[in-house]
């Protein structure tokens, strides 16, 4: 352990700490069997800064050489720190039982690992960032350093000058009528505030000291609209009206007030000419900037206008700089400091991530030019096939969401059987659709299509990401380390899962007939030059295919199954162990937040499950409809768009699970994402394929190319070399990718498969 992280242990350690064990002492755990030490970390708003969490608590038994760790790692050098030789138990400390029940669950073999919360966080608890990201505008904070950024200066080119303008245009409009010139005042005071709004507050006052509800408040109101501050204005406020007081309302007093304003003339004039157009305005600026996310803040600007600002009287409108220096909070209408936030990536609506939710439109956009515009009057295949195909990004995202949620409120038989029935539908959606459609269209490119992305989607996990997750997390904690154990166990079942997909290949090789095209004798009668030369590995060779072949077929596919069963039972049950994840109880009960808020409840996780299947089934129909097009493109393999674009595309809300894993120090989930898809792949998937051909006729055959069996095998092989040792690091990472990119190119430059 470092001088520099035994200093920040013993700072940030309990003063009982010592009562149950030394953390820091190296001999502590010297005696133990301990392979691995993993460090379960769970709550971390803040994405950058290290910090550490104290050891909570060591137990040491030297007859069973075993130790229970409850460790918190918020920071990347931690897990260095806590590593030592030992056969260790992870305690996970979580907020409420559900969310502990998940990041149990993210730890069996099987289960789909999810990162997001599925109960509602104790906004206390959270940090400064996040808090940041749902406060409210409406409040005066005190604030130090410069309001001229980057955002705010981008603010000015997209947002600010046509709003501005638009307030302008707007206020000289109602000053023609001359009746509606208070209205034209404000537009022009507005216009200079949207301009650069940063630094100013939005308050609202009363114009008339002698109305009663005006007296009552010394400047020290009741209501959210009131404001604490002292009566002297900095220089620089602007002011429709010099204030005389701030008001104090009560329901009596506000209810005054609204019958006194709407009794002018001028406010129907401001609400025929002014405020329609203002309202498109503000839409429009609310809407866009909710689109690029990080601009949130610009949408919560325009809704506060709109909903808070747009009817009031212009003489209760009062536009002032906000004083420097100033110590405590108070109210305002609106007041904001900056115009972006990089860490918005982490804002949710109801637990959904703010990019699912802005994806929905894109979905229901997808089905309505796909199923509407049939004839592709207004917009062509290629758009149709993109967004249809951009679509199941978001969906993927829901049917995550939804297994997590019915996985952590249910029990381990409950939750296999969702993780194992909706945990491969994505996928499986995709590939019948294909196949069905290939099947009646006589296509048999797109089976070679379906065969393509199988062996993307396998590649994509043992080598794409993993090797990112290791790129971004040594980048950021220089070393991890993951449990060996664990990974020994997805290693060896993905050696299974590839020899008994491959293996009907090579057996049709070995005994197949090979088969040439475009053959033409030479000089010589005896010898031919052949352009193309295969092994007959289709139904036409029929004692080879019916006789040995198919039966070969379905014994792998009745044996892959099992072997995923008998992987389930060795992980989770007989050798639980190799995980041994532990609850801790008390970490549970003593954040006091037993009753959890969850999300989505079991049924409408449920309902969310089902409808974002059948969604996802219309848009893998449109993927397979408009396809073709893309497949034509002289310069653009079958095989490259099968391994990358149908293969990786649903995978990304698991990519971004396993980066995030990885920025978290815990490197075994990361590791555990693209490990659990690739033998779901190749022992759920693959099996279900076979199945559904039995019974169906499709003419799928479990017969690979030759560049699919070697980049599988050598594959498999290479992550199993790095995974030895139980340690990565970004150059580790940097070998996976850039073999993964190696073969992508192969593929890209590789003749379009038979049939296409």
């Amino acid at each position: 352990m470092s001088a520099e992280a035994e200093a920040r242990r013993r700072r940030l350690a309990p003063s009982g700490a010592g009562s149950s064990g030394d953390c820091s002492n190296p001999g502590y755990l010297a005696g133990a069997w301990c392979d691995k030490v993993f460090v379960t970390h769970l709550h971390s708003d803040v994405p950058e800064g290290p910090s550490s969490l104290p050891c909570l608590s060591e137990q040491f038994d030297p007859n069973s050489a075993r130790c229970l760790s409850a460790l918190q790692s918020n920071s990347v050098h931690t897990l260095d720190n806590v590593w030592h030789d030992g056969n260790c138990k992870t305690t996970i400390s979580a907020e409420n039982e559900v969310e502990a029940q998940k990041l149990a669950n993210n730890y069996k073999f099987g289960f789909r690992k999810w990162k997001s919360h599925v109960t509602e966080r104790p906004f206390e608890e959270r940090s400064e960032v996040v808090k940041e990201l749902y406060s409210e505008l409406n409040v005066i904070k005190p604030h130090t350093g410069s309001l001229i950024t980057f955002g705010n200066i981008v603010y000015v080119f997209l947002f600010g000058w046509w709003l501005a303008l638009a307030y302008l245009m707007v206020g000289m409009l109602v000053c023609v009528t001359v009746i509606g010139v208070p209205y034209g005042k404000l537009c022009w005071q507005v216009s200079l505030y949207f301009l650069w709004p940063f630094g100013k507050s939005v308050k609202r006052v009363c114009s008339n000291p002698w109305i009663p509800e005006c007296k009552a408040s010394d400047w020290k109101g009741t209501s959210s609209e009131t404001i604490s501050e002292e009566a002297d204005e900095p220089q620089g406020s602007t002011s429709l009206l010099p204030p005389a007081s701030v008001e104090g309302q009560d329901e009596n007093a506000g209810g005054t007030q609204i019958v006194s304003h709407w009794r002018y003339v001028r406010t129907y004039v401001w609400l025929l000419l002014g405020c329609p157009l203002l309202v498109i305005v503000h839409s429009v600026a609310c809407l866009l900037s909710w689109l690029l996310v990080f601009s949130i803040p610009v949408a919560k600007m325009n809704g506060y206008i709109l909903t808070s600002i747009l009817l009031k009287p212009p003489e209760e409108i009062h536009i002032s700089k906000v004083k420097e220096g100033q110590d405590r909070a108070s109210r305002a209408l609106l007041c904001c400091y900056h115009a972006f936030n990089s860490y918005y990536y982490k804002y949710t609506v109801d637990g959904i991530n703010v990019f699912a939710v802005n994806l929905l439109p894109l979905v229901i956009f997808a089905l309505v030019i796909g199923y509407v515009d049939r004839d592709n009057r207004f917009a062509s295949s290629e758009v149709k096939f993109a967004t249809a195909i951009g679509s199941i990004i978001p969906l993927s995202y829901y049917i995550g969401m939804g297994i997590a949620s019915i996985s952590a409120q249910s029990n381990f038989a409950v939750g296999a059987v969702v993780n194992a029935t909706f945990g491969s539908i994505t996928e499986m959606t995709f590939y019948i659709t294909a196949l069905l459609r290939g099947h009646q269209q006589g296509n048999k490119c797109l089976q070679e299509i379906v065969k393509s992305a199988l062996t993307g989607t396998l590649l994509g996990c043992i080598l794409f990401i993993p090797g990112i997750c290791m790129i971004i997390g040594g980048l950021r904690h220089r070393e991890q380390r993951f449990n060996s154990r664990s990974a020994g166990v997805g290693s060896a079942l993905l050696f299974i899962s590839v020899g008994g997909v491959f293996a009907p290949t090579m057996f049709s090789k070995a005994y197949g007939n090979l088969v040439c095209e475009g053959c033409n004798s030479t000089n010589t009668s005896s010898t031919f030059t052949c352009q193309s030369c295969r092994y007959d590995l289709s139904q036409n060779n029929y004692t080879l295919f019916h006789s040995h072949i198919e039966p070969l077929v379905y014994s792998i596919s009745v044996l892959l199954p099992i072997a995923y069963i008998i992987g389930l039972i060795f992980t989770l049950k007989t050798h639980s162990d190799i995980y041994d994840i532990h609850i801790g109880e008390g970490h549970v009960s003593a954040s006091g937040h037993m009753n959890a808020v969850v999300h989505w409840s079991r049924w409408r996780a449920l309902l969310f499950l089902l409808i974002a299947t059948l969604l996802m089934s219309a848009c893998a129909d449109l993927t397979t409809e408009h396809i073709q097009p893309i497949l034509t493109q002289p310069h653009i393999s079958q095989y490259f768009i099968g391994i990358t674009v149908l293969a990786m595309v649903p995978e990304i809300p698991e990519i971004v699970n396993g980066i995030q894993f990885a920025l978290q120090n815990n490197i075994s989930l990361s590791l555990e994402v693209g490990s659990c898809i690739a033998v779901q792949v190749c022992m759920i998937q693959i099996p279900l394929l076979i199945l559904f051909n039995a019974f169906y006729d499709v003419g799928f055959v479990l017969i690979f190319s030759d560049l699919h069996l070697w980049a599988s095998i050598f594959s498999v092989v290479l992550v199993n070399y790095i995974f030895m040792d139980g340690k990565s690091d970004y150059f580790q990472g940097t070998a996976l990718v850039v073999v993964y990119l190696i073969l992508l190119a192969v593929y890209f430059f590789a003749p379009s498969p038979a049939g296409c």
